[in-house]
């Protein structure tokens, strides 16, 4: 073997102990990383933003992975913590979904039923009143003829809300919207028998509908029977 094989030689020596020395740095790094990172986790991220006490399903979420030790311990991992619950407060697009995030829908109590009705967006609702929400429903009715008077009526006190419902546009050309805005929101209620069908009564042949908010706390003793029913004559 001459001087230039042996030089070749020595040289092919020298890459190869420089390529194993490389190939153990990258897998020190590795393993660094590994130890640093962990396993990996499943996770949940909104595709788009969801508005507040809007119902929650599998398709408004992309899956991804999380290392385990950056994972929230307040983070989704399984979908099914999902059913049965709204979003408590806006939620934006790419967010991680989080428990803390959403809330139980309420659900009917023992001897109630589900009823919907429309009630006017402007005069109604104004944004205010979510899932969950306590309210007083007042109905206004006009006289029938000369002798009797209009009146307002608080027709059901403290009535749960089950679900608010989007915008809805009114038909114009239909009798029964009675000088209502031309945008109503379907509101559901969780009642007993008796107040759903005050309810039903009410959005059938009131002039208008309304919903009062009712604070949180303790709450004031029901209405007596007279102070169910207002006319004007009765500030005289």
């Amino acid at each position: 073997m001459n001087s230039r094989q042996r030089r070749g030689v020595v040289l092919m020596v020298l890459s190869a102990v420089c390529a194993l020395i490389a190939l153990v740095g990258v897998l020190g790094v590795v393993r660094n990383v590994n130890s640093k990172v962990g396993d990996e986790k499943t996770a949940y991220r909104l595709k788009d933003d969801i508005a507040p006490y809007k119902s929650l399903d599998a398709s408004q979420f992309e899956k991804v992975s999380v290392p385990e030790r950056w994972l929230p311990d307040t983070a989704v991992t399984q979908l099914g913590a999902l059913r049965g619950k709204i979003a408590v407060t806006t939620l934006h697009k790419g967010s991680l979904l989080q428990d803390d995030m959403i809330v139980n829908r309420p659900a009917l109590r023992a001897g109630e039923q589900e009823i919907a009705i429309m009630i006017d967006a402007a005069t109604g609702v104004a944004g205010k009143i979510t899932p969950g929400s306590s309210v007083n429903i007042y109905a206004t009715f006009k006289g029938q003829n000369e002798n009797q008077k209009d009146e307002s009526r608080l027709i059901v006190e403290r009535a749960q809300v089950l679900d608010v419902g989007k915008l809805t546009p009114f038909d114009q050309n239909n009798d029964d919207n009675r000088n209502r805005s031309t945008e109503a929101v379907p509101i559901t209620f969780g009642l007993g028998t008796t107040d759903a069908q005050r309810v039903a009564y009410a959005e059938s042949f009131a002039t208008h509908v309304r919903l009062a908010l009712v604070g949180a706390g303790e709450q004031p003793p029901a209405a007596a029977g007279p102070d169910r029913t207002y006319t004007l004559d009765k500030d005289k």
